[in-house]
């Protein structure tokens, strides 16, 4: 392997490496987790959260549950 010398060398074979180890798909779903978003997440959040009851978290938790031991 020849050495690194720039950003865009270093960009490159990172992104080589990652398609290589996860492919294309999980290439971008790896990258897009630092990418910075837009809107406010802990007041989006409560949009969806306060709106539940304790019972319909403990449904939804276990709807999943069941789901992921098929």
């Amino acid at each position: 392997m020849k050495p690194i010398r720039s950003p865009i060398e270093l960009n490159r074979a990172g992104k080589q490496a990652l398609i290589e180890a996860l492919g294309f798909d999980g290439m971008i779903r790896f990258i897009r987790q630092f990418e910075p978003s837009s809107g406010n997440y802990t007041e989006e959040r409560h949009q969806w959260l306060d709106r539940l009851t304790a019972d319909e978290v403990f449904a939804q938790i276990k709807q999943a549950s069941t789901r992921r031991h098929k």
